[in-house]
């Protein structure tokens, strides 16, 4: 198997927007969904692992609860700058 390099962080950010924006009434349309990524990522520390394919999700489920709160807080402040800030008129609730 190949080893790849990857940001898990990126993974569990992913993960737990989709949580957040259950219970926010914002913009949910893909370009804004990649800015609060964006943003909340630039926010939080990059967590680099090297491992193959299979591997990766096994540590992303090991490390995600200890960067959890902080990734959770990161995406909210992002979301609610993205929703107020939006990159387009259309709004996508």
């Amino acid at each position: 198997m190949m080893e790849r390099l990857k940001n898990y962080m990126e993974i569990v950010a992913e993960h737990k927007l989709e949580e957040v924006l259950k219970y926010m009434n914002i913009c949910k349309c893909e370009k804004c969904r990649l800015d609060m990524m964006a943003i909340a990522l630039n926010e939080l520390p990059p967590k680099y692992v090297v491992t193959d394919k299979g591997e990766l999700f096994t540590k992303v489920s090991e490390l995600a609860a200890q960067f959890e709160v902080d990734t959770e807080t990161a995406l909210i402040k992002a979301a609610m700058f993205v929703g107020k800030n939006p990159k387009h008129e259309n709004r996508e609730v």
